[in-house]
C-alpha cells in the first residue's frame, strides 16, 4: 500500500490533521479499540528459547528489518545462533517454512524473509506460535521481524523502531493516521525505541520515550562503502517500492548520484512488465543507472525473459546497513545480554 499525505505530520498536537484525518477519526476510534483488546490479551505460547521482538508502532517501512539483521549478527558474535521469524507479507506459503533462497522467491516467502535468510535461518509463518515451533529447532534465540502486536507469542525483549524523519506521523490511528494502536500502550510494552535518521518527529517519540524511562538508541542507515564509492557522481534512475520512497531518494542523493528521475511504488510493489518498460525507457532516454533497493531487486528477482529480465540485469540495488552511534552500540549490547535471561 501507499501511505497517504495526510497521515504524515509532527505528531505533537503542534500542527492539524488535516480534514481527511478528520473525517476518518471514528473509524479510528474503533480500530483502535479492537487493537488494543487484542494486544492486551496474555500470549498463548512461549517459546523453549528467548523471543527477541522488533516493531514498529506505525504501518510502513521504518527499519525493522535492517535493525533486526543488525541484532542477529550481534547475537551471533555474542556466541548464540540467532534465527528469524517473520510473518512474510505477501508470501504465497501457507507456513511454516524454513526459507531456502535457492528455492524460494519473493512470491513464495516474501521479499524481507529473503534478505534475513542470508544473514541466518529464517521462518516464514502467518501464525507466530506455529513458526516459533520451527524456529527454536533452528537456533538459539528468536528475532522476530514484525510481529509487536500479535499476542499469539510472548516476547522476553521488544524494541520499537522509528524512522526520526517521519515518527508517528499525525499522531492518529488507522485509518486516520499510519500508527497500529495508541502509542502509550505500545511504549509500555517495549524496552527501547530505536531513532533512526534525524528529524523533529522522531526527536518528539524519543522523548516521549526518555521521560517514560524507556532506553532510546540512536542510528542511522548507512550506505555500502564500496556501491558509494562506485557510484557517486554517475547519473541515477531511482526506484523503490518500500514504505517510504523518498527517503531511499534521499539516500541515493546523499552519494552523490545524480538523480534524473526518481519512481516511487507502493510498499511491497510486485513489479510488472509495464513498470519494467516505463523504468527502461527512462534508462534508453537519459543512460542513466536504474538504482533501487535490495527488497525491490529481491522482489524483482530472476525474469527469465522480457522487459523484466533486462530491469533486472540493469538495475543496481544499494544495499544499507543500520550504523548505531557509539553509546547507543554499547546500550544494545547490555540490553541484549540482560533480555537473553530467563527468571
Amino acid at each position: 500500500m501507499r501511505a497517504p499525505g495526510f497521515w504524515r505530520g509532527p505528531g505533537d498536537g503542534r500542527r492539524g490533521p488535516g480534514w481527511q484525518a478528520l473525517c476518518l477519526w471514528p473509524l479510528s476510534l474503533i480500530y483502535a479499540l479492537i487493537a488494543w483488546l487484542r494486544f492486551r490479551r496474555a500470549p498463548a505460547t512461549t517459546a523453549d528459547v528467548p523471543v527477541i521482538c522488533i516493531g514498529n508502532p506505525t504501518v510502513g517501512g521504518s527499519g525493522k528489518t535492517p535493525t533486526a539483521i543488525l541484532i542477529a549478527r550481534l547475537l551471533a558474535a555474542l556466541g548464540h545462533k540467532p534465527v528469524f521469524l517473520s510473518r512474510g507479507y505477501g508470501a504465497r506459503v501457507a507456513g511454516p517454512v524454513s526459507v531456502d533462497p535457492a528455492v524460494h522467491t519473493a512470491a513464495d516467502v516474501g521479499d524481507e524473509p529473503l534478505l534475513l535468510a542470508r544473514t541466518a535461518p529464517t521462518v516464514v509463518s502467518p501464525d507466530r506460535a506455529a513458526g516459533a515451533r520451527l524456529a527454536q529447532t533452528l537456533g538459539d534465540i528468536i528475532v522476530m521481524d514484525d510481529g509487536f502486536q500479535n499476542a499469539a507469542l510472548a516476547k522476553d525483549l521488544s524494541l520499537l523502531v522509528i524512522d526520526g524523519g517521519y515518527g508517528i506521523g499525525n499522531g492518529y490511528c488507522l485509518p486516520a493516521g499510519p500508527l497500529r494502536l495508541p502509542l502509550d500502550p505500545q511504549l509500555a510494552r517495549a524496552a527501547a525505541v530505536v531513532v533512526i535518521g534525524e528529524g523533529e518527529a522522531g526527536e518528539a517519540v524519543a522523548t516521549l520515550a526518555g521521560d517514560k524511562g524507556m532506553l532510546v538508541l540512536r542510528g542511522r542507515l548507512a550506505p555500502a562503502p564500496a556501491m558509494t564509492t562506485a557510484l557517486a557522481g554517475r547519473p541515477a534512475i531511482a526506484f523503490a517500492g518500500i514504505g517510504r520512497p523518498d527517503k531511499f531518494f534521499e539516500t541515493v542523493s546523499a552519494i552523490g548520484m545524480q538523480i534524473m528521475e526518481a519512481r516511487g511504488f507502493p510498499d511491497h510493489h510486485v513489479y510488472t512488465e509495464a513498470d519494467a518498460r516505463g523504468l527502461m525507457a527512462l534508462q534508453k532516454r537519459s543512460g542513466a543507472i536504474p538504482v533501487t533497493t535490495e527488497k525491490d531487486i529481491v522482489r524483482i528477482g530472476a525474469p527469465k525473459g522480457g522487459t523484466l529480465k533486462a530491469l533486472a540485469e540493469a538495475s543496481v540495488a544499494l544495499p544499507v546497513t543500520l550504523a548505531l552511534d557509539e553509546a547507543s552500540a554499547l546500550d544494545l549490547r547490555t540490553l541484549l545480554v540482560g533480555g537473553l535471561r530467563r527468571g
